[in-house]
């Protein structure tokens, strides 16, 4: 990784509204508080991205990605700004980039736009879309909003929102251009057709890592034979970390496998030893010492080659005070042994 192409880090989340012992979920008000506090330790302590995600439902507090990161806007100085995602299916990819253009402004060039289906369809029902055009929605939506990234005005016919017939899109961005990622879900189709296009993937490691060497060999053939060089992927994975191997897991422990209960309950209440298993050097979750962290950053960076690693933080209603030390290491200990190992330098 040359020092033109640094090797980012960076923190996100969905804002979710994780529930007590009682049942009762925390109040939205207090999460969107916690997480602008979240931006703003991370600015200062040296992190590169600050990511907030789109959801449309009781248990998540951010459905406007881009309201959010103005706020944090407000309260940083450097740090990137991208939603982790923008549910584009659904979506007027218009309005997506006169918003995201209008924080760019306002954040002098800090602002990103991370493009996805979404991980859930309740955003199709509310904004009255067929749910049997999912991927349609996607596709068609994605290719006017690079549109409107490329050109002004803009003509663009697709099929599932009026054509466009040299249209004026305003604001303009602060950079010349809005970057535009892709989230991608992990199958095969979906790394070609970003890689194709030139644009930036995320892969959500969430399962054994291993699997994905082969979507981001995709991706880079893909950008490499429609002439597309250094097209970027980024990782995002689930995170704590603390001073020691056994107190950060065993602070995290109880709060996670509450998170995965509540959240993926295909997988219900996680134990201790599946815990372990996940938190091993090779398993999806990062969670351990941060020499742990480095270790297994860099084992993944040697294996997908991606210049970007973004920690899902805070989850299972961990407490304050433990997801800002678990910040601060991040961007204090693991970041600079990352860059070193890698001879990346910081972005300028």
């Amino acid at each position: 990784m040359s020092a033109a192409s640094p090797f980012e880090i960076g923190i996100f989340t969905f804002g979710e509204l994780t529930r007590d012992a009682d049942g009762i979920p925390m109040r939205a008000a207090q999460r969107l508080s916690d997480l602008l506090e979240w931006a703003s330790v991370a600015d200062d302590a040296g992190l590169d991205v600050f990511g907030v995600g789109e959801h449309h439902r009781a248990d998540f507090a951010v459905s406007s990605p881009q309201v959010v990161l103005a706020a944090a806007a407000a309260r940083t100085d450097r740090i990137r700004l991208t939603s982790t995602v923008t549910v584009l299916s659904s979506a007027d990819p218009v309005r997506v980039h006169e918003d995201f253009a209008t924080l760019d402004l306002i954040s002098k060039g800090r602002a990103e736009v991370t493009a996805g289906r979404g991980a859930y369809i309740e955003s199709f029902p509310l904004f009255g879309q067929d749910l049997d055009r999912y991927d349609e929605y996607f596709e068609d939506r994605l290719d006017l909003l690079l549109k409107i990234r490329d050109e002004n005005p803009v003509t663009w016919t697709g099929t599932t929102r009026p054509a466009m017939n040299s249209a004026g899109v305003w604001p303009r961005p602060f950079q010349e251009a809005l970057p535009i990622w892709v989230a991608v879900g992990g199958t095969p189709d979906s790394v070609v057709r970003a890689g194709a296009r030139g644009l930036p993937v995320y892969l959500a490691i969430l399962g054994d890592p291993a699997r994905f060497v082969p979507l981001a060999e995709l991706h880079r053939r893909a950008a490499d034979a429609a002439g597309h060089e250094g097209a970027r992927i980024g990782v995002t994975s689930h995170f704590h970390v603390g001073r020691t191997s056994q107190g950060a897991r065993n602070e995290f422990y109880p709060h996670y496998s509450s998170y995965i209960g509540q959240n993926m309950p295909r997988v219900g209440r996680l134990d201790r030893d599946a815990f372990d298993t996940w938190a091993s050097p090779r398993g999806a979750l990062f969670a351990g010492s941060p020499a742990e962290i480095v270790d297994k950053i860099l084992w993944e960076h040697e294996a997908l080659g991606h210049s970007r690693f973004l920690a899902q933080v805070g989850l299972g209603g961990l407490a304050q005070v433990d997801t800002l030390r678990s910040i601060e290491l991040l961007a204090t200990e693991v970041l600079p042994a990352v860059r070193r190992a890698i001879g990346s330098g910081a972005p300028v």
